[in-house]
């Protein structure tokens, strides 16, 4: 089965995939992404992923090559010619190719880079036993809400986790828990659900609002609240999602235990509700 390329309007096999050296989103990191997964081969929540595209796209001043039916279009045909049972989708939008200059130009074709590999799902003993997770500062830009290219903080928090042999790094800044490095964060207290509210300060996932939705549909309360690294510690339970964890249970953080040490009741019971709308 092959890895999938979509370059500017074309597919080619991802090996031959190529972009100009002087491509803005290479020199700069002047672009937006997205990654969608499939269940059962077919993608998940797209209207979602592509209203969060168009607003980081909006607030980065990038032309929108394509229109929703026109990004959908390309991502069935590009889950169909590679055909694997499940697959990620990952889309790059970048503001195009031009001479090295921090200005960017008025008018310049964007580029559009699309890949679909196959998606390998946690095994099952994961959740089942949940995860542990550490803190570390949150030393990203002042506008996390546009998941733009620029990833540095995020991959050196992620290389941190792995040194530790942790599975995420939970991001502290000024005190307050904003968001994991790959994940949102999820905290439960009392019964309550309680994660960092929408602004600038977290880049607001799609799995985030969808687990959201399934808490309020099942009579849980809800605080959109910011939390302090104190209550990390002092949780009942705490829980990563997104698009590839899903609904992800952490027992352990800093080397402390969440809880009883066991995935909690409220994330357990979300993880199926989840499961059960996806399946």
């Amino acid at each position: 089965m092959p890895d999938v390329a979509f370059i500017n309007g074309s597919f080619v096999p991802l090996a031959e995939a190529k972009i100009s050296i002087d491509d803005r989103g290479f020199q700069f990191g002047d672009g937006v992404y997205e990654v969608i997964r499939t269940y059962k081969g077919r993608p998940f929540a797209l209207e979602a992923h592509w209203a969060r595209l168009e607003r980081s796209a909006a607030a980065l001043d990038l032309t929108q090559p394509y229109s929703r039916a026109d990004w959908t279009s390309h991502v069935l045909e590009g889950i169909k010619r590679a055909t694997y049972p499940e697959a990620k989708i990952y889309i790059q939008l970048s503001r195009g190719a031009a001479p090295r200059d921090h200005v960017y130009p008025a008018q310049v074709a964007p580029t559009v880079v699309m890949t679909v590999r196959e998606f390998h799902p946690l095994d099952k003993s994961v959740p089942a036993a949940g995860v542990e997770a550490m803190t570390i500062e949150d030393i990203r830009w002042g506008r996390c809400d546009i998941k733009s290219l620029n990833l540095l903080a995020n991959v050196f928090a992620r290389q941190q986790a792995k040194q530790a042999h942790v599975f995420e790094a939970i991001l502290v800044k000024e005190g307050l828990v904003t968001e994991g490095a790959v994940s949102n964060v999820m905290v439960v207290r009392g019964g309550t659900v309680m994660t960092a509210p929408e602004g600038p300060r977290i880049l607001s996932g799609v799995t985030r609002a969808v687990v959201l939705d399934l808490a309020r549909s099942g009579g849980l309360p809800i605080q959109e609240r910011f939390v302090t690294q104190a209550d990390l510690y002092e949780a009942d339970e705490v829980f990563l999602t997104g698009t590839t964890v899903e609904v992800l249970a952490v027992v352990r953080i800093d080397g402390k235990v969440i809880g009883n040490g066991r995935p909690g009741p409220i994330a357990q019971r979300l993880a199926s509700d989840f499961t059960r709308l996806v399946g």
